[in-house]
């Protein structure tokens, strides 16, 4: 395992930055241990709900934790607002850092991820291979 350590700055979308950093470190296969920071807004997907909600304001960034594929990333997040309310659930497209994130990241290099369809969930789900021909 190799770890990278990100600082996201003011304006970055984070699911984008973390999709970039994999792409640009040229691995396959990654999770994301921790994050901490601020967003402007988030967009967030509660369980069971077809569309994320959009948050507004300045938010805390709890937690976050996720796996990170070229198929993309499935990210988990806990925010909490202003008046200390808490939201959490799928980190989607449209969260925002206010002031800066900073994320631990371990890149995984002997193994490859993929988002395949899962026909018992419905879903792309993840698909880890070990280049060595194990599987998880």
């Amino acid at each position: 395992m190799q770890t990278l350590v990100l600082r996201l700055n003011p304006g970055d979308d984070l699911r984008s930055s973390l999709d970039s950093a994999l792409k640009q470190g040229g691995a396959d296969a990654a999770f994301v241990v921790s994050g901490i920071g601020s967003l402007s807004g988030a967009s967030i997907r509660f369980a069971g709900a077809e569309n994320a909600a959009r948050i507004e304001g300045d938010l805390e960034i709890l937690t976050l934790a996720g796996s990170l594929s070229p198929d993309g990333s499935h990210l988990h997040i806990s925010v909490s607002d202003a008046e200390g309310r808490v939201f959490g659930g799928h980190a989607a497209p449209g969260c925002t850092v206010r002031t800066t994130a900073e994320i631990l990241v371990a890149v995984l290099p002997d193994w490859q991820f993929a988002r395949t369809h899962d026909p018992l969930t419905g879903y792309a789900e993840l698909n880890a291979v070990c280049r060595s021909g194990r599987t998880s």
